[in-house]
């Protein structure tokens, strides 16, 4: 009989080490750390943090956790609140295959533990590629969006491994939590479709805080169901159907592999990519080829028509609605592929700015993004997830039409960002609250993150 998952996967947490880890992939996290913290700062005026905040405030903790930009609460809070400053933008890295994901959003629950159990820089730099691996190998696996789930399900798994690895946590309460986070925490797909809330920014907040909450009680002794993938009642009999995982990244070959190789495969956070626009990631392609196509416009009023051919994932997630075509709040403008693209054709640019409320109601950009017609075409379908392909077709008043199709956008792995741009991006987003010269502290430790020798010693210097 085969291992349960959940046991592999456990076992698979406690083994893996930083020594491990190829510089290569060390890189990748300090360069997700930065991402994420400047995703995090970027979304600091969002009502929903202040509300989060607020509510994270009222708690406190004997072994508490920062939030960033100041104050602290219980891990599980600070988890949820640095959680949703990181994704709330919908600025943050993504993985797609048959679950499109955001790997990073594991990130709050790996410094809300790594500070409470007094991590150093390795401790979080492991757990961190630990959540990426067991989230996108998830991903890879089996789709939950087809089936109604959201993708936070995962996520809720993969936000427990990495914090019982930073608990120290044996094999047998590592599967204890995946048991009780399994089965508490599969979030429905309506977080995502129609107009789209607050919480949409939040969910996965919600299922790290609550795969904080089953390690915690796991390293007190509380056991948890099992088998909680293939159980008669668990993950694949009532949510995904039968799937299995192959060699994960620096795994043994020893205990399960279908592999014939001993050698082992890549670790997934080399795989994922890290966002050039701050909008929705199947629309980041077609903001690529409309950036590209203004030049040859000129004047956006001389436009007729635009049509969008692209691929399933991108008509069901951010082009199904009609929603999509006057969006009332910033999460549906940032969701929304015939928005992202007229915003573009528009402005020039797709910043932070363009997802102010006045700007995603002005009668005259609506206008445009009236005139967008999106066709599903078989063919861009079959290349993804490889690639993201979306072809625009720009037709003026006069009859000349433009067309440009782009596949991998910048910061696509296929086209992944430079160190040099990821800093910048870091510093568009953080100087304007931090100023030049904390951000350039912050910048340096997180490059140095491998010597940091406790976690806390990050977080001060998070605190505005």
């Amino acid at each position: 009989m085969n291992e349960p998952l959940a046991n592999r996967l456990a076992e698979y947490a406690c083994s893996l080490r930083f020594e491990d880890l190829p510089e290569q992939v060390v890189h990748e996290a300090k360069r997700r750390f930065i991402d994420s913290f400047a995703t995090a700062v970027g979304a600091m005026d969002a009502e929903a943090y202040a509300i989060a905040k607020r509510c994270a405030l009222r708690v406190q903790s004997v072994s508490g956790a920062s939030l960033i930009g100041g104050g602290r609460s219980s891990p599980e809070w600070a988890t949820f609140v640095n959680g949703l400053l990181i994704r709330y933008l919908d600025y943050n890295d993504t993985y797609l295959s048959l679950e499109p994901a955001h790997p990073s959003d594991n990130l709050s629950a790996v410094l809300a533990v790594g500070e409470m159990a007094g991590a150093t820089g390795q401790d979080l730099i492991t757990a961190a590629v630990l959540a990426y691996e067991i989230q996108c190998r998830l991903c890879d696996a089996a789709s939950l969006r087809k089936h109604g789930w959201d993708h936070v399900t995962y996520g809720a798994i993969s936000s427990t491994i990495a914090a019982c690895k930073l608990l120290r946590l044996d094999a047998v309460k590592t599967t204890h939590a995946i048991g009780m986070a399994g089965v508490a925490n599969t979030a429905l797909r309506q977080t995502r479709a129609g107009e789209l809330s607050m919480w949409k920014g939040c969910a996965f907040a919600n299922a790290a805080r609550n795969g904080v909450f089953a390690a915690l009680l796991a390293a007190e002794g509380m056991t948890g169901p099992a088998p909680i993938f293939e159980g008669s009642l668990g993950f694949m009999k009532l949510l995904t159907g039968p799937f299995e995982l192959p060699q994960l990244g620096g795994e043994s070959t020893t205990h399960h592999s279908p592999l014939t190789t001993h050698h082992s495969p890549d670790f997934m956070i080399t795989k994922t990519y890290i966002k050039f626009w701050p909008a929705e990631y199947h629309s980041q392609s077609a903001i690529d080829a409309a950036l590209q196509l203004r030049p040859e416009i000129g004047d956006i009023r001389n436009i007729s028509a635009i049509d969008i051919h692209t691929f399933d994932a991108a008509v069901d997630i951010i082009a199904n609605d009609p929603e999509k075509w006057r969006p009332s709040t910033r999460e549906t403008a940032d969701h929304s592929l015939p928005y992202c693209t007229a915003v573009a054709l528009a402005d020039g640019d797709v910043t932070l700015a363009q997802f102010d409320p006045k700007r995603f109601t002005d009668p005259a950009l609506l206008e445009l993004v009236a005139k967008i017609k999106v066709h599903r075409d078989p063919a861009l379908t079959a290349r993804y997830p490889n690639g993201i392909p979306n072809r625009l077709t720009v037709t003026m008043t006069n009859g000349r039409q433009l067309m440009k199709e782009v596949e991998f956008p910048r910061g696509h792995a296929h086209n992944p960002m430079t160190d040099a741009e990821v800093e910048s991006k870091f510093r568009t987003l953080a100087e304007l609250r931090y100023g030049k010269e904390r951000s350039d502290k912050i910048l340096a430790a997180f490059w140095g993150l491998e010597r940091l020798r406790r976690v806390e010693e990050l977080m001060r210097l998070l605190v505005q």
